[in-house]
């Protein structure tokens, strides 16, 4: 095998943009064979951008067992995710999945069930684990630099979104359409890195969101999140789509210093020795460690979408260890269901959450929903 038949599942943004690099040979070892969507529209733009060599699909079970792929690229509705890839992975193709992994985690563990179960490749489009700044954090952390983890606060308010884009869809920032708001459509990567980079995720979580607070929607538009963790550590996460300017900042302070990620750079304040050893010797009154301000330059480039599938298809072709592996999508869903556990539950949310009632909470919030009562949107299958 010296190339890998992709067929991409959703045309919509986000598959469509896949589909024009994948058509344009930029990754190497793939070659874009089929495409499955129910959309005539879309079909039709596949027809006359994409070339004879790409088969058409509006059938999924049909495309699956077609025999002209090896992997499928899943650009689907965040609900569909993990049915989609559990039916190709029964099909034994390898999977690669757009973010979030699914909407809630119950649905995503049997997704990983599924992928285990098959023994093929299965990786998420993780694109921002690419990212040169993110990996130099997870680099300096992972080899003691920062010593151990006391704080992790990172603000995300940089999604500032308008009522006209929440109107610009009936699905759009509904429990039927989308099962989420800020944290499910803009957060997921951010999620992610929060605990991939330190390698760790909390023990419980606290949580306040608000629901339509900024704009005439029914799910969560501004959150502020509190962590605990197991070393004792603490943390905190503040996100919404309502501000204007809005910030990026994330900052982790651990025993020896402190590095700060925005506008681009990352800076490490760190100290000579570290807090703990400053603590047990100094004798004075007032005095604190000796800190270095410290540029930390960042070298190689973010490869985002391309990087991933590349890495999916070397994963295939080769061994490649696998930059995001698709059952690590679970972890950042975790914390965001959490969050919204922890909100309507009006408590504190030990991880792993209770997944049987956060379901239940769910399916309450899609029976009451906007595009569930107008549009007859199907209910979640229990």
């Amino acid at each position: 095998m010296n190339k890998v038949r992709i067929g991409i599942i959703g045309l919509g943004n986000m598959g469509t943009g896949h589909a024009k690099y994948l058509i344009n040979n930029e990754v190497k070892g793939a070659e874009l064979t089929a495409i499955c969507e129910f959309r005539a529209d879309r079909l039709e733009w596949a027809k006359e951008n994409l070339g004879e060599g790409v088969q058409l699909f509006d059938n999924l079970d049909t495309f699956l067992a077609s025999g002209t792929i090896d992997g499928v690229l899943i650009a689907t509705p965040h609900y569909d995710h993990p049915e989609v890839a559990a039916k190709a992975f029964k099909a034994g193709l390898h999977v690669l999945c757009e973010k979030p992994a699914g909407v809630y985690t119950k649905q995503v563990r049997q997704m990983n069930e599924a992928a285990q179960a098959s023994g093929k490749v299965f990786s998420m489009m993780y694109n921002q684990r690419t990212n040169p700044l993110y990996k130099k954090l997870k680099d300096l952390v992972s080899s003691g630099e920062l010593g151990e983890i006391r704080r992790t606060n990172w603000i995300i308010t940089n999604w500032y979104r308008s009522q006209s884009y929440y109107d610009s869809g009936g699905w759009r920032a509904t429990w039927a359409g989308e099962g989420g708001g800020v944290l499910i459509n803009q957060d997921p990567h951010q999620l992610d890195l929060w605990q991939w980079t330190i390698d760790m995720m909390p023990k419980r979580v606290r949580a306040f969101c608000y629901f339509g607070k900024h704009r005439n929607i029914e799910v969560e538009d501004d959150v502020t999140a509190f962590v605990e963790y197991e070393n004792g550590a603490t943390g905190l996460f503040v996100t919404t789509t309502g501000e204007a300017p809005g910030t990026n900042r994330f900052e982790l302070s651990g025993d020896r210093g402190k590095i700060v990620i925005e506008d681009g750079k990352l800076t490490f304040w760190r100290l000579r020795v570290s807090e703990r050893e400053f603590n047990e010797t100094f004798k004075g009154g007032f005095g604190q460690p000796e800190c270095w301000k410290c540029e930390i330059p960042i070298e190689g480039q973010e490869t985002g979408h391309k990087g991933i599938t590349q890495n999916f298809v070397d994963a295939i072709l080769h061994g490649t260890p696998l930059v995001a592996p698709g059952e690590e999508g679970i972890k950042g869903l975790m914390l965001s269901n959490a969050m919204l556990l922890s909100t309507w539950t009006d408590n504190w949310v030990d991880l792993p959450i209770d997944e049987e009632l956060f379901e239940q909470h769910l399916q309450d919030k899609i029976k009451t929903s906007k595009v569930n009562k107008e549009a007859g949107f199907k209910t979640l299958d229990v």
